[in-house]
């Protein structure tokens, strides 16, 4: 309904719907093969695409990062749907 008062915005999303279906696709793609844990990795390899970093890069940053972080500044993220 926001187009209704902004002519400048699109009329449909079909962008954003293009920029993440390698995500949704890659994801579903890891979950048939039966491995949850290929799927849970694809969400941030593709976010880091998406945002222009390496994902290499972000993801060894982060690894690196994680062993130094107090347990309780880690969240856990919700368990993906079986």
């Amino acid at each position: 309904m926001r187009f209704l008062d902004n002519g400048d915005l699109p009329i449909d999303n079909d962008q954003v719907e293009n920029r993440i279906r390698p995500i949704a696709l890659g994801r579903q793609s890891w979950l048939f093969v039966g491995s949850l844990r290929a799927a849970a990795a694809m969400s941030p390899i593709h976010s880091a695409k998406l945002n222009g970093l390496d994902p290499y890069a972000y993801l060894r940053d982060v690894l690196d990062l994680l062993p130094t972080q107090p347990a309780s500044r880690i969240t856990r993220s919700p368990t993906p749907p079986a």
